[in-house]
C-alpha cells in the first residue's frame, strides 16, 4: 500500500533518530506486535511494564508510515459528533468513549512527558466553527452533552468569535485542554523507552506469512526467520487492510500543507486547533517553529495515482482555505502531501477478533483523533492480554452492536 506522498516536514524537526536492526533469525516471544509506527509504538509502552516478552517488527523504519503524515491535532471529539454517537450508540457509550478520549490526552501528556526524547507536546484549545450558519443547531446539541457531562467546553456567538480570532462565523464551539504534539518524535519516544525496558525491535522485516493454531501464532518475515509469539497485536494502520478487510472501515484520501515559518503568530487566539462542521472539513493548527499545519479536502479515492495527480491543486486550495480566515497572512506550502486516511462507518475505532486470526489483536485507530484512539486502545488490549479482559473492550469489539 502506498500509503502517502509528498514533501514530509515531520522528519526534518527529528533528522537523526534511533536506528533498529533487521530480524535475522527465529525468534519466540509473548506478544508480536506488527507496525511501529505510533499504535504500536503505544501498545510497547503499555506492555513493556508487564514483565511479558514482547516483539515489535515493521516493515519500514520506526515512524514511517502514516506516522508522516500525522498531523496531530490531540483531541476527545471526533469527525463523528458526539450527539450523533449518542444516537447510535446511546448515551452512555457514548459518553464513556469521550471521556477515555479526554482521559487519554491525559495519559499522552503524562507520557510524552516521562520519555527521553521530547515530542513537543502542549495543550492547546479548540475552536469548531459552524461552515454554515444552519449548522448552528448541531454545535446546540453537542454542547448540549458536553455541558450535561461536565466536559469544558463554551458555546460562542458571532460576536465573541469576532472578537478573539477577527474572523466572522456565525456559532462555535470553544473546546479546552486539547493539545498538539509531534507524532514523529513521540513515535521514536515511545519505542526508544520500550527498547530500554527490554522490547526487541526490528526495522526493514516484512511479514508474508503464518500459521495460527489455538494455542501459538507463526509469523515468517520475507528473509525466511520465524517469530513464534503467544499473542499477536496487528498494529499496522491502513495497513491492517492487507491481512484482514474490516468491514466497518473506509479509506479514503486526504491532503494537508505545513507553510513557511511565520515571523508573529499574535493574530492567533490562544493558537487554538481550528476546526469546522462542514464534510468534509478543513482544519487548522501552529506549530512550535510557528509554521500552520492546514489539512482536510478529502476524497473518497483509494488510488495513489489518483490521489497523488491532486497534491499539486489542493495544496494551493488549503493555503486559499487559511487566508479565507486571516487574509493578512503571507504563507505558501512548503511542505505538502496526499496520503490515505482510514475512518469506520459508524465513527468509533476497532479492536478486531476474528475467527480466521485466532489468539490475534486488530488495533484500527481509524478516524481524525488516530493517535488518541490509539492511546485508548493500547491501554485496553493490555489489560485483556495481561487480566483477561477490560470493561471497554464491548466498545470497540468489530463485533460492537449499534442502534
Amino acid at each position: 500500500m502506498k500509503l502517502q506522498t509528498g514533501k514530509f516536514y515531520w522528519p526534518t524537526t527529528y533528522s537523526d533518530p534511533p536506528s533498529y536492526p533487521p530480524l535475522t533469525e527465529d525468534i519466540t516471544c509473548d506478544v508480536l506486535i506488527i507496525g511501529a509506527g505510533n499504535s504500536g509504538a503505544q501498545c510497547a509502552h503499555y506492555l513493556s511494564e508487564t514483565g511479558l516478552n514482547i516483539v515489535v517488527v515493521d516493515k519500514r523504519r520506526v515512524g514511517e508510515g502514516s506516522t508522516l503524515t500525522n498531523t496531530a491535532l490531540i483531541q476527545y471529539l471526533g469527525d463523528k459528533m458526539l450527539f450523533e454517537l449518542v444516537n447510535s450508540f446511546g448515551e452512555e457509550t457514548a459518553i464513556l468513549h469521550t471521556k477515555l478520549c479526554e482521559a487519554a490526552i491525559d495519559d499522552i501528556e503524562k507520557t510524552a512527558n516521562s520519555l527521553d526524547i521530547a515530542s513537543d507536546f502542549i495543550r492547546r484549545d479548540s475552536l469548531y466553527y459552524t461552515s454554515y450558519k444552519e449548522d448552528a443547531d448541531k454545535l446546540r446539541k453537542e454542547f448540549y452533552y458536553l455541558n450535561k457531562h461536565q466536559f469544558q467546553a463554551d458555546l460562542l456567538r458571532e460576536k465573541e468569535i469576532k472578537q478573539k480570532y477577527g474572523f466572522e462565523k456565525y456559532m462555535a464551539l470553544y473546546i479546552n485542554n486539547d493539545g498538539e504534539i509531534n507524532p514523529f518524535k513521540f513515535n521514536h519516544a515511545l519505542i526508544d523507552k520500550a527498547v530500554k525496558n527490554g522490547v526487541r525491535v526490528f526495522e526493514n522485516t516484512r511479514i508474508n506469512g503464518k500459521k495460527l493454531t489455538n494455542d501459538k501464532c507463526i509469523f515468517y518475515t520475507e528473509n525466511g526467520f520465524s517469530i513464534q509469539a503467544k499473542q499477536v497485536i496487528f498494529a499496522a494502520g491502513y495497513e491492517n487492510l492487507e491481512f484482514y478487510k474490516e468491514k466497518n472501515s473506509i479509506l479514503l484520501s486526504s491532503y494537508a500543507v505545513v507553510t513557511n515559518e511565520l515571523e508573529d503568530s499574535s493574530f492567533w487566539h490562544n493558537r487554538t486547533l481550528i476546526w469546522e462542521t462542514a464534510r468534509p472539513y478543513i482544519y487548522m493548527r501552529t506549530t512550535v517553529d510557528n509554521r500552520i499545519i492546514i489539512g482536510g479536502l478529502d476524497d473518497d479515492t483509494i488510488y495513489p495515482q489518483d490521489r497523488d495527480s491532486k497534491i499539486i491543486h489542493r495544496k494551493d486550495k488549503l493555503i486559499k482555505e487559511c487566508q479565507k480566515l486571516f487574509p493578512e497572512l503571507d504563507i505558501y506550502p512548503e511542505y505538502y502531501l496526499g496520503a490515505f486516511y482510514g475512518g469506520t462507518h459508524d465513527g468509533l475505532p476497532i479492536i478486531g477478533e476474528y475467527d480466521e486470526f485466532p489468539n490475534c489483536y486488530f488495533l484500527m485507530a481509524y478516524g481524525d483523533n488516530g493517535l488518541v484512539y490509539s492511546m485508548v486502545l493500547a491501554k485496553i488490549l493490555r489489560d485483556v492480554i495481561t487480566k483477561g479482559s477490560h470493561p471497554a473492550l464491548s466498545i470497540y469489539s468489530n463485533k460492537r452492536n449499534i442502534r
